[in-house]
């Protein structure tokens, strides 16, 4: 678990563009050329890890820091300040403006695969994986990754957390059970510890859909009330799965309080999601949407060309049916990380640059933002060891250790179950392939007849490995006591 100390981050300001606010101590954020977009590692592979357990938190910092500098409070993201195109112009009816954006759309899908075709860097990929394979693939990261800690003479994870006097990392009564119902995706977002993409084809089956139904609904419905309350939901594009829906339905009848959708806003768009908004409202699930700033260059040169407008507009569609709305009861929470090898500003300062500008510039309200890190995994990691930055951002971790933030991490009280019915910790454990601990612990939702025999061993130890390093967000500490008495943790 990773948080952020005092003093300020020394890194590199890239020489153009900023996802900044008019706030005090907010300073530049580094623009890098367009990252490229991995492939994935092949549907044959959704069962083999490329990398070591990670854990770590980032915490609040005094300053943002991101560059290196601070910078004045009159600087402004420019991009943020100017409408896409007319039908984002916030004077215009929102529900006019709405409506608009939910008819005749076009898949975001051709233009992602356009973009995939195109990468070089992609090609390279899959031609190591079809000569090597992903065994070779996810031996070779680990190997790279340790060495970067070795060399920055890091001192193992476990004994780190016990030195820092930390809570000792078990699991303790679940409340959370996550579903990665599969991983297809509209999208192929540079910075993804999914991979998620349009080739992907791994999706949760309708058996499987239904097992964890029913874990759930014993759990609800045993006497002196269920100990899981929340539901979430995430993938790839969740909302693309055939599950989706079924399992929405099902899970508000069984009479779950709180089911939330990882939703990356432009799946709002698709063909044959026009009424999408609509369901979600009707069902009152709660939206954690992904938008990395209010700068139209910073996300699409992270999240795939013209996405930033399509998000804009899955915003006003949300908007527009009471999302964001305050007294609606219907919960939009906005999730920032970085686009560069940086940790993210503090949030409460970058939650109130977000509704400034999202208002002015787009006339779109939310609930609260998150500001996460990014986990050094998957295309992520790619990214750092392309561009020979995977040990500078280890050390940025190790520098940033926030012991206080280790104690809310979210495998604490989460049951992560991937599409296939494997149980994990939690997500980031779900796409190492790292399972519950323990040689005799159960390996799949089939191999147990409760939930309860989950939440019920307060002792079981929570899987890591040696570079457990957790890159969530500066705002970690708050989000997790938040959501401790009030909500349910999103990351």
């Amino acid at each position: 678990m990773l948080g952020a100390a005092a003093h300020p981050l020394q890194l590199r300001l890239a020489e153009k563009g900023t996802c900044t606010s008019d706030l005090q101590r907010i300073v530049s954020r580094p623009m890098y050329s367009r990252q490229k977009l991995p492939i994935h590692r092949g549907a044959a592979a959704a069962n083999s890890s490329r990398t070591a357990g990670l854990s770590a938190m980032a915490s609040q910092h005094t300053a943002v820091s991101c560059g290196g500098r601070t910078q004045s409070n009159n600087v402004r993201c420019s991009a943020a300040t100017q409408s896409v195109d007319a039908s984002l112009d916030p004077s215009v009816d929102t529900g006019t403006a709405s409506a608009a954006a939910g008819a005749g759309a076009t898949s975001l899908i051709p233009q992602t695969m356009e973009e995939m075709a195109a990468d070089e860097e992609a090609a390279a990929t899959r031609e190591l994986l079809e000569r090597r394979g992903q065994a070779a693939l996810t031996r070779e990261e680990r190997r790279r990754r340790q060495r970067s800690l070795d060399a920055i003479d890091a001192p193992p994870f476990l004994r780190v957390l016990q030195d820092s006097g930390a809570k000792s990392l078990v699991r303790g009564p679940a409340g959370i059970l996550q579903l990665n119902i599969g991983l297809y995706c509209n999208q192929a977002c540079s910075h993804c510890h999914v991979e998620s993409s349009p080739l992907r084809t791994e999706a949760m089956d309708r058996a499987t859909a239904d097992r964890c139904l029913e874990l759930l609904q014993g759990s609800c419905s045993r006497a002196g009330g269920g100990a899981v309350h929340t539901l979430d939901i995430t993938g790839g594009a969740p909302e693309l799965s055939h599950q989706f829906r079924y399992v929405v339905e099902r899970a508000r009848d069984a009479g779950v309080a709180d089911i939330i959708d990882r939703c990356n806003l432009t799946v709002l768009l698709e063909p044959g999601q026009e009424d999408l908004v609509e369901f979600l409202a009707t069902n009152r699930v709660r939206i954690a949407a992904s938008l990395p700033c209010y700068s139209a260059a910073n996300v699409d040169q992270q999240r795939g060309g013209g996405v930033f407008e399509r998000s804009i507009k899955g915003l006003q569609l949300l908007n527009a049916a009471g999302y964001g709305v305050e007294g609606s009861g219907l919960e939009l929470d906005l999730v920032y990380n970085p686009n560069g090898e940086f940790l993210a500003p503090p949030q409460a300062a970058l939650e109130e640059a977000y509704r400034s500008e999202l208002r002015e510039a787009y006339g779109i309200v939310f609930s609260r933002l998150f500001a996460l890190n990014n986990m050094p995994i998957k295309r992520y990691v790619d990214h750092l060891l392309r561009r020979g930055k995977l040990e500078d951002y280890m050390q940025l971790l190790v520098q940033n250790f926030n012991a206080s933030a280790a104690n809310g991490v979210m495998c604490r009280d989460t049951v992560s179950v991937r599409w296939d019915g494997a149980l994990h910790d939690c997500d980031f454990n779900q796409q190492l392939a790292l399972g519950l601990a323990g040689k005799d612990a159960p390996r799949t939702v089939w191999d147990i007849e409760s939930l309860d025999e989950l939440t019920d061993a307060p002792s079981q130890s929570i899987i890591t490995a040696s570079a457990a390093l957790l890159a969530v967000g500066p705002g970690a500490k708050e989000l997790f006591r938040s959501f401790r008495t009030a909500a349910p943790r999103l990351f």
